[in-house]
């Protein structure tokens, strides 16, 4: 209590100095100063920095809140400011920052990798989507018998051979296994693998690939043991291969990348608030490269009862292959997945001067929350629209550029409904979007969930072909978009963005397009 009213006093003596300053300056000593409720927003924005002493300065995190003045792009330097508070109109398009034209801050695609239930080949992962094939089985690692769910897309036939050694292949759980995977294969696309990575400088390469759920494999395995046997039985790689960071920590380890390392888990959003955070590294100077995305291995039976108390998983073990089934009118409940998708982002300067293949280039994204409730989205999706408009101002784009929309889209009940109100309060003219939806055939992988599509966003605006959201029975009369029915479209990508949302009210948009030197 004794701190707070010092605060207060501090507070209020750098205010009385403050106004007696202006008066001064101004040589209005006949005037009052003006009150809180006649000055104009500005005026308090100005008032408030001149008293905002050090016990009241923002938070280390507060680039990431903000959407930094530039996208991160300038930091300190720009002079177009982002609210935080006050949503950006659609139709204010015409106010827009341009995109970023500086190299050194230019954020290209060089690499992409991945495993998932089609595999360990963005190219096979990418076909296999667009014949609109479903990944979708009975789960079979496990006895699943007891519980009212009984499928997901569970990855069969995972090889890391060339990747992780023998010994720590047995070690490690599922989750650094595809994480080291996904990783190791992304820099082979982007011709950063062998003698090539002795030409880089290894401490301007930075790894951020996050999850959601972390070890959990590993955590089940060894509390089981504590219970059934004490703590001396329990491994000791028990804490190092849970927590969310681990596969971070040993792609740098394995590789020697000494740039900035760590994760983030924010359940389903996770892979886009990487690419987020890893596009401000670069645009800030910290990096020349960025290893992001995300990785999942949830489907465990502690992972798959604990999703089921939710009460957020289909139950349609008849047909599994068709549960997965986003703005279908007789949609129950998202699928389960796992897997890992990685991008290796780059300064469009470094990735020229090394003569790297560059396959698309990331413009911009946005972080924000619903502030609502831990599980529910807001049924009015405003903070998800909140988010898109952020986005599109952090890559400098209009809401009319945009033509492609790769949706969260988990065929829940309340969230492909949410997401479609959101959608169509940035987007006013619906006819020349097309939208589809990933997980209507992997499942939804969590903390992988962002990293994929955004390999599967990115390989649409490479190969003009969007895949189909499988399926598609009984549609919802109010999303009125082309979802890309059952069967994939050719279709020609202007702007992308893809979208993915978490417990927690965790909103998270990026924005793709095809690169232009």
């Amino acid at each position: 209590m004794l701190r707070i009213l010092t605060k207060k006093k501090t507070l209020q003596h750098r205010k009385q100095n403050h106004r007696k300053q202006l008066h001064h300056r101004h040589g209005h000593h006949s005037h009052h100063y003006p009150s809180e409720h006649h000055q104009s927003p500005a005026s308090r924005a100005e008032r408030m920095q001149a008293i905002q002493s050090p016990a009241f300065r923002v938070s280390p995190l507060e680039p990431l809140r903000k959407q930094s003045n530039s996208g991160g792009a300038n930091v300190g330097t720009s002079k177009k400011k982002v609210s935080w508070i006050k949503p950006i109109s659609a139709s204010a398009s015409s106010t827009a920052p341009k995109r970023e034209t500086d190299p050194k801050k230019r954020v290209v695609i060089t690499g992409m990798g991945l495993v998932s239930v089609f595999g360990n080949d963005v190219d096979v992962f990418y076909d296999r989507l667009l014949s609109g094939e479903s990944g979708i089985g009975s789960i079979d690692r496990f006895d699943a018998s007891k519980f009212p769910t009984r499928f997901g897309g569970q990855i069969r036939g995972f090889s890391s051979e060339g990747y992780i050694d023998g010994k720590n292949d047995r070690r490690l759980d599922d989750s650094l296994r595809y994480c080291l995977v996904a990783g190791k294969k992304a820099l082979e696309d982007a011709a950063l693998s062998g003698d090539k990575l002795s030409k880089i400088d290894k401490e301007r390469v930075g790894v951020l690939v996050g999850s959601g759920m972390g070890g959990l494999s590993i955590f089940a395995d060894n509390v089981q043991t504590f219970i059934e046997k004490g703590h001396r039985k329990i491994t000791p790689f028990f804490i190092p291969y849970t927590i969310t960071n681990m596969g971070s920590a040993l792609l740098a380890i394995d590789l020697g990348f000494m740039g900035p390392n760590y994760s983030i888990s924010t359940a389903c959003a996770t892979s886009n608030y990487c690419f987020y955070a890893a596009a401000n590294h670069i645009r800030k100077g910290e990096a020349d490269i960025m290893i992001a995305g995300g990785n999942e291995a949830a489907l465990v039976p502690i992972g798959l009862g604990g999703f089921v108390a939710c009460r957020a998983l289909s139950q349609r073990n008849d047909d599994p292959k068709t549960a997965s089934r986003p703005w279908d009118k007789d949609r129950d409940g998202f699928v389960m997945g796992e897997g890992s998708g990685v991008l290796i982002m780059e300064s469009l300067e470094h990735a020229m001067k090394r003569d790297a293949p560059i396959i698309a280039e990331y413009l911009g994204g946005a972080i924000n929350c619903d502030a609502y409730h831990m599980t529910d989205p807001r049924a009015d999706g405003h903070g998800v629209s909140s988010c898109i408009e952020r986005s599109l101002e952090d890559a400098g784009v209009s809401p009319e550029e945009v033509n492609y929309i790769n949706a969260h889209a988990t065929s829940t009940i309340a969230g492909d409904l949410a997401e479609g109100n959101a959608i169509k309060k940035v987007f006013k003219n619906t006819s020349e979007i097309k939208m589809n939806g990933t997980k209507s055939m992997i499942g939804h992988c969590l903390g992988a969930a962002g990293g994929l599509e955004a390999i599967a966003t990115v390989k649409a605006i490479t190969t003009g072909w969007l895949h189909p959201t499988i399926n598609q029975f009984n549609p919802e009369p109010s999303i009125e978009f082309d979802t890309v029915s059952n069967v994939k479209k050719q279709h020609e990508v202007n702007v992308a963005i893809s979208n993915s949302f978490g417990f927690g009210g965790h909103n998270s948009v990026v924005v793709f397009s095809a690169f232009k030197p």
